[in-house]
């Protein structure tokens, strides 16, 4: 996608990467962490859990932005995501 401007800083910002975990026992299938991901992350699974739902599934693991929005949304708090460090920082600190 081509924006018809950019950030001044755009050299500067860093976009925060999340890895996204889910319980899915605690997961009753309702759907809403997958309706609400801004960058379609995630996707029902085929497989069943315990409870008999299908649980999410994580299906473009490098677009998470961790933006919590999954957390939030759950009334199971089935799902959280854990952010990944940036590259530069693992390289030389």
């Amino acid at each position: 996608m081509e924006f018809w401007r950019v950030p001044f800083d755009l050299d500067e910002i860093q976009i925060s990467r999340g890895d996204v975990h889910i319980l899915e026992d605690r997961c009753k299938g309702c759907g809403y962490c997958i309706a609400f991901c801004p960058k379609g992350v995630l996707e029902f699974s085929s497989k069943f859990n315990q409870k008999g739902y299908h649980p999410p599934l994580v299906k473009k693991p490098d677009d998470c932005v961790n933006c919590h929005y999954c957390e939030i949304i759950c009334p199971e708090f089935a799902i959280f995501s854990v952010e990944i460090p940036p590259e530069n920082s693992s390289n030389g600190a």
